[in-house]
């Protein structure tokens, strides 16, 4: 999964389905959540985006969307924000999720 800035985040989720990860390094649930969403990355090829926001070294792009506790997936559709959840979510969790924008 590709770790964005904030230039290549806006032109990212501008259009179709991107489910963004914020996360930071030192996050015990970011590490666990990592797999699970890299799996999903591979169930959904073609059909959504997956990035990754490191809160750390983009601050100004977490504080934009209210990002407050980590791990943060927030789902969009063509730049509008469709849904979020915080924490650490099973894959069923993130597919239903993800269903919401497919």
């Amino acid at each position: 999964m590709k770790i964005v800035n904030e230039t290549e985040f806006d032109k990212t989720i501008s259009s179709g389905v991107t489910m963004v990860d914020f996360f930071a390094d030192w996050c015990g649930p970011c590490k666990m959540i990592a797999p699970v969403i890299e799996d999903l990355s591979g169930d959904y090829e073609g059909k959504v985006n997956f990035i990754k926001v490191n809160v750390d070294q983009e601050g100004a792009l977490a504080q934009r969307y209210g990002v407050m506790s980590i791990p943060t997936l927030i789902l969009f559709k063509d730049g509008e924000i469709v849904d979020q959840v915080l924490g650490f979510q099973p894959k069923p969790a993130l597919q239903n999720f993800i269903n919401k924008a497919v």
